[in-house]
């Protein structure tokens, strides 16, 4: 079978890597001194440094030649890149997105801005779940979950990118599968900034606890399945990006705690961090629902510079009691 993977990023050049051992694979990459360069090189340097792109894979920029035939198309490109690029998708193209947060301004999730874009027909859905590019590039084992509303869909489409190290599980809780790929990477920074003050592991582990509640209480008011949230594409890419030393979200958190102005960090990290795009719509989110999301709110004041690490800290162990849950 034929996929194409749209987005050379990090991810998308991962992911491309791991399915050419077993399928024809296209990469598309959005820039085409980009495409010449990987092409040539066989190396993703900017984005993925030492992995080599097998010589299988078909590097190209031109989008059309890259999903003609195919049988499934994964997006591989920032929540705010997905919207340009489903408008240039055939709305017959089975689909699936790697991104996850709120699309900035709008505040809508992925599978919104698809329903809008290719109708609400469209076979799509999304892959999530705790996975760094740099592991799954390097043949390291990995579970994720790929969930469509349409069960069918989610179910071939996992049979397709299931193989070899990386284990797919198809879920039908599409929103929930988003929810928490989007609101741990809130957490993320909030974990990171307790990292950078030097809190502990303590700490660490009551951030991450918390915020599980908070993406279980924003998953439970959109629809979300309980079991979702506790599975790969809730606890367990929260767990690995508010701990894993290759987390973006977390070292933006950590450097905020060490007084590094956000536009010096977003620059020297040279990757997307999707926390720091979805932590307002988050929060918006929750105030719209009445949702108690302290953890969200805090690390929100953080990014617009209305508390300093310290003070959002304290402002989060000064709350009143009240019962756990």
């Amino acid at each position: 079978m034929r996929v194409a993977v749209l987005g050379a990023g990090a991810w998308g050049t991962a992911i491309a890597c791991v399915l050419a051992a077993r399928l024809e694979v296209a990469l598309w990459a959005r820039d085409a001194q980009q495409a010449r360069t990987l092409a040539q090189t066989r190396r993703n340097e900017r984005y993925l440094r030492g992995v080599d792109i097998p010589a299988t894979v078909n590097v190209t920029a031109d989008l059309a030649a890259a999903t003609s035939g195919i049988g499934l198309a994964l997006a591989a490109t920032p929540v705010a890149g997905l919207r340009d690029l489903l408008a240039k998708l055939d709305r017959k193209t089975p689909l699936v997105w790697l991104c996850k947060g709120f699309e900035e301004g709008s505040g809508a999730l992925p599978h919104q801005i698809a329903e809008e874009l290719l109708g609400v027909e469209a076979r799509c859905g999304a892959l999530s779940g705790p996975s760094f590019a740099e592991e799954v590039a390097r043949g390291l084992p990995c579970a994720l979950t790929l969930a469509s509303r349409d069960a069918a869909f989610a179910r071939e489409a996992a049979a397709i990118v299931h193989g070899g190290r990386m284990r797919v599980y198809y879920s039908a809780d599409l929103i929930g599968v988003e929810i928490g790929g989007a609101v741990k990477n809130v957490m993320a920074i909030a974990a990171g900034i307790s990292d950078g003050l030097g809190l502990g592991l303590n700490a660490r582990a009551a951030l991450i606890t918390r915020g599980l509640a908070e993406i279980a209480r924003l998953g439970a008011a959109l629809g979300a399945a309980p079991e979702t949230l506790m599975g790969l594409a809730g606890a367990g890419d929260l767990i690995l990006t508010a701990t894993g030393d290759l987390s973006r979200n977390r070292r933006v958190g950590m450097e905020l705690a060490r007084g590094k102005a956000l536009d010096a960090i977003l620059k020297d990290l040279g990757h997307v961090a999707e926390g720091v795009r979805s932590t307002k719509e988050v929060a918006a989110l929750a105030k719209k629902k009445n949702i108690d999301m302290p953890v969200t709110d805090a690390v929100n004041a953080v990014l617009e510079g209305r508390l300093t690490p310290a003070a959002a800290v304290e402002r989060l162990l000064s709350r009143d009691l009240k019962r756990e849950g």
